[in-house]
């Protein structure tokens, strides 16, 4: 990904604190599962140095989004995190459906690479 250090702030909080950031940041009306604020813009030399910025997770969405999808919430969380972290680098799945690709091809692959780290009892259960 281009990125080999970083620092990453994560804040697991609720709807309503999402909403309202929601609501500050982005002037969209309640929650949302996931949240990211870069620090610098991506691509910039700073990306690959420091603080890449922060990730807010309502637990409340991810626990329903869990259930709905039938995934474990430990899966959906590293989901959320993979999603937010590649905001942070730049990705941006509302810019054009190709991005929207582009992102959904890297957030799969990730998502692979985590599972592939399980130790096999884990993956079953």
């Amino acid at each position: 990904m281009d990125c080999n250090e970083g620092e990453v702030s994560i804040l697991f909080t609720d709807d309503k604190q999402i909403s309202q950031l929601n609501k500050r940041y982005r002037g969209k009306d309640g929650p949302t599962n996931v949240l990211a604020f870069p620090m610098s813009d991506p691509g910039s030399p700073e990306t690959n140095w420091g603080m890449l910025g922060d990730i807010v997770i309502s637990l409340d969405r991810a626990v329903q989004e869990s259930k709905d999808l039938g995934e474990s919430l430990e899966e959906t969380l590293y989901r959320l995190l993979i999603h937010g972290l590649l905001h942070l680098l730049g990705f941006d799945h509302v810019r054009s459906s190709e991005e929207e690709r582009r992102m959904n091809e890297e957030e799969t692959r990730l998502l692979r690479l985590i599972d592939m780290e399980k130790p096999n009892s884990q993956k079953e259960g």
